[in-house]
Parts: C-alpha cells; structure tokens; sequence
C-alpha cells in the first residue's frame, strides 16, 4: 500500500536555490518587487526548466552560460552550481554530482560565500551568506546516493541546528514575517527528510520522538497524520486510530474548506479500513477524495490497490489508466506506475507488449528523471513464463490458460518473497505494503 509518507523529493521553498543570506530579512526571490532575471541571469528560465523537470536542458544550459562567462558574480556561480548539481543527482549521476560539489569548500559557511568578502560587486548589500537554502540541502544529502548515510544524517543534523540557531531567533522582532513563514518551511522539510532517512532503518522510535517535538510546537494535520503512518508501521494501531482522530477533530473544529485536509481525513479512515480488511469501505473513502480532487494520486493509487484485494483486477488497471490520462503530470509517478505495470503480469498473458506500449508512452510525457529502468527489468523477469506455462498446463490440463498464468506469477512473486527471506534483493510484485 502506497501510503503518504515524507520521502526526501526537493527542498519545498518559491525557489529551488532560494539566497539564504544570514542577517537578511526577506527572501529576494519572494518580492514582488524583483525579478527572478534581475538577480541571477536567466533564473527565471531556468526556475521554468526545473519546474518541468528538463534536467538535461539545465545541465546544456549551464554548461553554456560557463563556457561563454555569462556568469559575472560570485552568488550568480553558485546558483548555477545548484541547478547543475540538482539536475545530476535528478538524473543519478551521483558520482558526476560528487565532482560537482568537490569544486567547493566543505564549509558552506566558510568566509569566501559571505556578501561582505566581495565589497566591489556588492556595495550596498547586506552582509550575510550567498549560499542558496537548496544547495546546503544538497550537500546533505547527496552523501546518502553515494552509500555514506550516516555522513548525510551528520550534515541534516547540521543543517536542522543552522536554521534553528541562526533563522529562527528567540526575538522574533527581529526577522520578517514572510523570512520567518520561509524559515519554518525549510524547518519542517528537513525534519520531514531526516525522518525518512530513519523511517527506511525501521527506526520507529527516533521517528516518533522527532515528530511529537515537532506537534508539540506547531498542531499541524499533516505532522500528527505523519505521526498516525509510523505509528501504524510498528503495528500500534490503536495510537494510529488516536492520532487519525486527533486531525479529524483539527479539521472539523477550525471548518477549514480546504480539500486537502478533508482529503486527508478521508485517507486517513481508509487506511483504518485497509488494516481492518474492509476494502468496500475503504474504495468509498477514496472515491470521496477523487470526487473533491481527481489529481489526488495517493487515493487513485490506493483505490487501484483496494480494487485489487477486492479481485476486481479489470476496474483496478482502469483506474490507473484513467488517471494516467485525465492527469499525467499529476498521476505519472513511479509507485502508481510499478503497481500498474504488476496488475499487467496479474491480468494479461502478454503482459511485456502491454507494458512496452506504456514505456513508450512515458518515454514521451515523463521528465528526464522518470525512471522506467524498473518496467524493462519486469518485462525480463518473467521471460520464463512459456516454459512455465506449458509445464502447468500439461500438469492441470482443464484450466483455463488465464488461471494457469496466474499461477505462474504467483509462483515467481513466491519465489522473489523467499529471496528476500533469505537476504536477497527482491522488487515489489504489487503494491507496497
């Protein structure tokens, strides 16, 4: 089951390589009074890039403003650093990032990223560090791509205490309300990104402790829906159902109108369903959600899942079809895809023609970070299907050829579930649970 969790994806500011400049009070890139060109050459363009996830135009795009020197000042450098290091690591080119980052001091906080240290391009401008919010994230957390996770927990850490300690005063008087709102933003994103880094160890317990310091500051729905999900991956489930009715009173008593936090709810009682095996219930809960938002790819996915246990695998492959048409930019993610493409091999004998069809397609629509790596290796896995099928069916002569298919992926996901028993890798059949 895809559950909503809080995966590192990218750092959640107005700008991806937002200045993070130490004694100022407000975001630059946050005025209305200043374009993004004004600050950096052709940011906007590139803001625009990333934004449709053309990582490989940016790489082409910063290579040429290089070559050409169109960059004339030191901030303007690192702001290209940061597309081009975040366009590798969008594209796993882990190692070619790590190069990337070597060109600068380990210490981001070293004199030579200070305002101050270059008086003739910055005359008038406020003394504190140039060094984008994003590129301080991602030198935290390209460490853990490369292997070395517990150097990437270090440097999070690191980046937690900098924000609190020198963005967060204790006089707020002293920092603007929009700086403050940014801050806290950048705050809970890398709260969010440390948790999953300890969630995918199994380490409940710094999970809940991180996050209960975090509700105990800020009640926010998220953060105590976030609590209910590691609560339910340890198997507390009566604390999980506490905390999914602790955010349905939130909701309910500050009658918000908003549709993500009604569909928060709805999600959050589906889940109860799921775990309690009514999947009726739990598909109505998600049609709720898909009515107040059809982009809500968590309830189409789940919906698809539920339908699945429901053996209605023909609706459950529909659903996901449907999505993929009516919002691909929304529905077009790697956890729906991968279950799309195992409800195939359920369903259909020719499974690898069908799921060619749809490579192609995303080879279209996708941004250059898709990874279709994992619908090619499907399509290999199962190559010794014929041979299977033949020695079924001459071992249960009167099924029909659909059932004796059924048995052979069955057997095969019996066969990866043992591997993984016995410490080898092995893929997800069908949804993650």
């Amino acid at each position: 089951m895809d559950m909503p969790e809080s995966p590192p994806p990218q750092p959640a500011n107005s700008s991806p390589i937002t200045t993070a400049a130490a004694d100022a009070t407000d975001d630059p890139l946050s005025s209305p009074y200043v374009s993004l060109n004004s600050h950096c050459h052709e940011l906007s363009t590139l803001q625009d890039l990333a934004c449709r996830g053309a990582w490989r135009t940016i790489l082409d795009k910063v290579a040429r403003s290089r070559s050409l020197s169109l960059l004339s000042k030191p901030h303007e450098h690192l702001i290209y650093l940061t597309f081009n290091l975040l366009s590798l690591i969008k594209l796993r080119r882990y190692s070619d990032a790590q190069q990337e980052l070597q060109t600068l001091d380990d210490d981001l906080d070293s004199k030579q990223y200070l305002f101050e240290s270059y008086p003739d391009h910055y005359p008038n401008h406020k003394a504190g560090s140039m060094v984008p919010f994003a590129l301080r994230w991602l030198h935290a957390h390209l460490p853990l791509t490369l292997g070395d996770r517990q150097l990437s927990l270090d440097r999070l850490y690191s980046l937690l205490h900098f924000i609190r300690d020198k963005k967060l005063p204790q006089n707020r008087d002293s920092i603007s309300e929009v700086s403050l709102t940014l801050w806290k933003k950048r705050e809970t994103f890398v709260v969010n990104t440390i948790i999953s880094y300890h969630l995918s160890q199994k380490e409940f317990k710094v999970c809940l402790a991180l996050l209960k310091a975090e509700i105990s500051k800020n009640e926010d729905p998220l953060l105590v829906s976030q609590l209910g999900y590691v609560q339910m991956q340890y198997g507390d489930l009566d604390g999980a159902k506490r905390s999914f009715e602790a955010v349905e009173k939130m909701v309910v008593g500050s009658e918000s109108g908003d549709v993500r936090l009604k569909n928060l709810v709805s999600r959050n009682k589906a889940l109860m369903y799921l775990v309690e095996k009514d999947y009726i219930s739990a598909v109505r809960e998600y049609e709720e959600c898909m009515e107040r938002d059809e982009s809500d790819f968590v309830a189409i996915n789940n919906k698809a899942i539920c339908l699945m246990y429901l053996r209605d695998l023909s609706d459950s492959i529909k659903v996901l079809e449907s999505a993929l048409e009516r919002v691909p930019t929304v529905a077009l993610n790697e956890t729906l895809v991968v279950n799309l493409c195992s409800m195939y091999e359920l369903a259909y004998v020719n499974h690898a023609d069908v799921k060619k069809t749809l490579s192609t397609w995303i080879a279209r629509v996708a941004p250059d970070d898709f990874d279709t790596s994992f619908i090619i290796s499907k399509m290999h896995r199962y190559d010794h299907l014929p041979s299977c099928l033949e020695m079924v069916r001459q071992k249960f002569p009167r099924k029909s050829l659909q059932t004796v298919h059924l048995a052979c992926v069955f057997l095969t996901t019996s066969l990866s579930t043992w591997k993984a028993s016995n410490g080898e890798a092995s893929e997800t059949d069908c949804a993650n649970t």
